[in-house]
């Protein structure tokens, strides 16, 4: 019997992921993971920008079709010195 109501789920978070992995939330933002302060994990665009806070269990990893396009957008963020 697993489910979002499950207590046994609730007392077991998901990992935590390095700082800088790329994650996306339920409204499919990417973003790189910061770090994680009372109960909450912070995701900052890619681009840079103003972080986020999202609960754990509505983000997950960035596909690989993802992360490539992050990466190419920060690329051309960096290019029009829009990002250091």
């Amino acid at each position: 019997m697993s489910g979002k109501n499950d207590p046994a789920e609730r007392q077991n978070p998901p990992h935590v992921p390095a700082p800088g992995t790329l994650m996306v939330d339920v409204h499919d933002r990417v973003g790189e993971f910061r770090g994680e302060a009372y109960g909450f994990w912070y995701l900052r665009p890619v681009t840079g920008g103003i972080e986020w806070s999202v609960h754990p269990a509505d983000v997950r990893p960035a596909s690989p079709a993802q992360r490539l396009r992050a990466e190419n957008a920060r690329a051309n963020a960096r290019s029009r010195g829009e990002l250091l």
